[in-house]
């Protein structure tokens, strides 16, 4: 199995390092490069031959700050999942964490196992959400967040429907595929269908969509 390749970006060099040290020592794992700064991430990504799955990144830098970094990654490289770990961590940023891109949002005081967890569940489901952030996430995003008016053409179907809520539920293409009797690749077809229709970017995305749409509530979002 191909490991999950990482990359970090904090101004903490002695976070950077602990980091390093215990990711490089965990199976499936392998750290590409580190970074101090925003410029120094794109810089090293611009150069890089091979780009990270994953990013682990601090909120508060000098030069541009954790959601400078999202939001300009978001548009430049988007298949890397962001995972901000950070000391200014409140879970009532969650919604506006997730509307930025961020895949994952955890306080620096998090274990290293449970951190290795959450890479996992990122790499593989796309987003990780905290039980005590979905709390957070049924006020802030389906009460404050606009719904978005669809065209007649852009209405999902019922089995793109279906992919959605599994999706929620964090079932690959595979699993959603024995679940529906459809073949992988049909299954990935429909997740591309609402990638397109919904114009979500990611899976936390369609997780938003969802939420705003009434398809799925937060609390029947599963808790890892």
């Amino acid at each position: 199995m191909e490991d999950i390749t990482i990359a970090i970006t904090d101004d903490d060099a002695l976070i950077v390092s602990l980091l390093e040290a215990y990711l490089q020592n965990c199976a499936g794992m392998k750290v590409l490069f580190t970074a101090g700064n925003g410029s120094d991430l794109f810089s090293q990504l611009a150069g890089a031959a091979v780009k990270p799955h994953i990013l682990l990144l601090d909120l508060r830098m000098d030069g541009m700050d954790g959601i400078e970094i999202t939001t300009h990654l978001k548009t430049i490289y988007p298949d890397i999942k962001v995972i901000v770990i950070s000391s200014h961590y409140q879970k009532t940023f969650m919604g506006f964490m997730l509307k930025t891109g961020v895949a994952a949002f955890l306080p620096k005081g998090i274990s290293p196992a449970h951190l290795t967890d959450v890479i996992n569940t990122v790499h593989k489901q796309g987003f990780y959400f905290e039980g005590d952030q979905m709390e957070v996430l049924r006020e802030q995003i389906t009460s404050k967040s606009p719904k978005p008016v669809l065209d007649d053409e852009e209405v999902l179907s019922e089995r793109e429907l279906d992919v959605l809520k599994l999706i929620c539920q964090q079932k690959t293409a595979k699993e959603i595929g024995e679940i529906l009797f459809i073949t992988q690749r049909t299954a990935e077809g429909h997740k591309n269908n609402l990638f397109a229709k919904t114009g979500a970017k990611n899976i936390a995305g369609l997780v938003i969509y969802a939420i705003q749409h009434t398809i799925i509530k937060v609390e029947d979002l599963p808790v890892i």
